[in-house]
């Protein structure tokens, strides 16, 4: 029996509430009246069939009633799409992995070409070094993928409130140089995470260890190769003068970082005086810098 929509669901079962509700149970089995005594049931004759009736093991009065169906059933969940496959080759950074030291080859093993391997590099130098000009030349011409990361490039986002140190070196200035550095630091894990080498250049000064090269090892790794790049006096006021905007400096601020990088010199790094080196030539000599340093990683 069907129910139409939204009509109340019929009462549950009850006793005396079936579908003969109303008769009394002896109008279905008579019997002896109260207080009679039963005996044996009689046995009929041998050949002849047992009379009609219900049988002894019957139970007495009509059968449970099933449990009514639910008018509406629960909505079943419905699969969504499989997931689509990441086809981008993006490998997540794992957090706080830096790049270790490379281990050292065997000796009898050629030595590993910097122009197929995945590394990380940071230029040194002072203002008008060529610093950015080698890096990016030598990110262009590599084998494998490799990105330059500026550190000027990232601290100048800043559009509003920037602190230009030209202005005067002061708390804000060092704040947006510091986190520039840290910024450059991640990008360049994230960029060695997925397999692209990269190349960052900053005006490190030795005299400054725990922010200078120190900081860079915090936030890129002991892996990480530097390298000086120091040409003489001369040309770098040469190539400064040059240069427009604020990344120009006065003549006196040139020569007092140039003579604050010479303390390089007996640091162990490995330093390149490109003076009479064009772009090209200085990328050459740098490939060939990185290849001493990855067979044996300089200590700083």
């Amino acid at each position: 029996m069907q129910h139409a929509v939204g009509s109340p669901l019929p009462p549950p079962h009850q006793p005396g509430r079936g579908p003969h509700a109303g008769w009394a149970p002896a109008a279905h089995h008579p019997g002896p009246p109260p207080g009679a005594s039963q005996g044996p049931a009689p046995v009929p004759p041998q050949g002849f069939p047992a009379p009609p009736g219900p049988s002894p093991q019957a139970p007495a009065g009509p059968g449970p009633v099933p449990p009514a169906p639910p008018r509406h059933a629960p909505p079943q969940p419905v699969p969504g799409p499989p997931p689509v496959p990441d086809t981008t080759g993006h490998v997540p950074l794992p957090p706080g992995g830096p790049v270790g030291v490379p281990p050292a080859p065997p000796a009898t093993a050629p030595a590993a070409d910097p122009a197929s391997t995945t590394l990380a590099v940071l230029l040194i130098g002072p203002a008008g070094a060529g610093k950015t000009s080698v890096a990016r030349y030598w990110a262009e011409h590599r084998r494998v993928p490799t990105a330059h990361i500026s550190l000027d490039d990232v601290r100048e986002w800043v559009r509003s409130g920037f602190a230009d140190p030209q202005s005067g070196w002061n708390d804000n200035s060092e704040a947006q140089y510091r986190l520039a550095r840290r910024t450059c630091g991640f990008a360049a894990r994230n960029f060695l995470a997925n397999g692209i080498s990269c190349v960052l250049d900053d005006a490190v000064f030795p005299d400054r260890p725990v922010v200078g090269l120190g900081g860079w090892k915090r936030h890129v790794g002991p892996g990480l190769l530097p390298v000086v790049l120091l040409p003489g006096l001369d040309i770098v006021l040469e190539r400064n003068a040059e240069r427009s905007g604020n990344r120009r400096l006065t003549d006196e601020e040139v020569a007092r970082i140039h003579g604050r990088m010479a303390g390089w010199y007996g640091s162990g790094l490995p330093i390149i005086d490109n003076s009479q080196l064009d772009v090209a030539a200085t990328a050459r000599v740098l490939d060939e810098v990185l290849t001493r340093a990855m067979a044996s990683p300089p200590s700083w």
